[in-house]
């Protein structure tokens, strides 16, 4: 009788190591699980490289810690900066988020501003004649492919408040992203959250 129930609570404690096991991400961004990132990939008036912001986020939402161990540690160049350890440290503590899905009036909102701050030159949040329907914005100035725009605003480098890694990270569940000429800076990049 006693071995019959060792024996249950071992294979219960087994079962129960593997469902804890099950639940974290693969590490492996070759594995289908990671399929569900490209919440934007069907969109088609949306460029690559904005559909790639989508793609890379949600990457890091889903899998923060092996995010900070392979595209965050590769961007790298020599010793890291005060900005990339608090990123790396940060997201290697933080449990998996939920994706961001694509949002048709985000996108109306983010590409309004990324013109009219292009045409400009300007730079920061402030809107002349578009829409603020969002709860959450970043602006990216100068990086024009999808990894390298959500690798700048992770990083956050001279943002002391971390207010774009913040938001990038926060609770929101739908993003716009559009990726239009610069002026000043060549291109820049707006996702609007909300």
């Amino acid at each position: 009788m006693k071995i019959n129930v060792l024996l249950i609570l071992l294979f219960a404690f087994s079962i129960s190591s593997y469902a804890q096991k099950k639940k974290q991400p693969p590490n492996n961004w070759d594995n289908k699980y990671y399929e569900t990132a490209k919440t934007a990939a069907n969109i088609d008036y949306m460029t690559e490289e904005e559909k790639n912001v989508f793609y890379y986020l949600n990457l890091a939402r889903m899998n923060p810690k092996y995010f900070a161990n392979t595209f965050v540690k590769q961007s790298i160049k020599g010793k890291a900066n005060s900005y990339e350890k608090s990123l790396l440290k940060e997201l290697r503590k933080m449990k998996p988020m939920p994706v961001l899905e694509f949002d048709k009036e985000l996108w109306k909102s983010a590409k309004c501003h990324a013109i009219e701050s292009g045409k400009s030159g300007y730079v920061g949040h402030e809107r002349k004649n578009c829409n603020s329907t969002f709860s959450g914005e970043c602006c990216s100035y100068g990086t024009e492919d999808g990894l390298g725009i959500v690798l700048q605003l992770l990083i956050d480098e001279d943002i002391p408040s971390l207010g774009h890694r913040r938001i990038c990270l926060g609770d929101y569940t739908k993003m716009g992203v559009s990726i239009k000429p610069h002026k000043t800076y060549s291109i820049n990049a707006v996702l609007n959250f909300d």
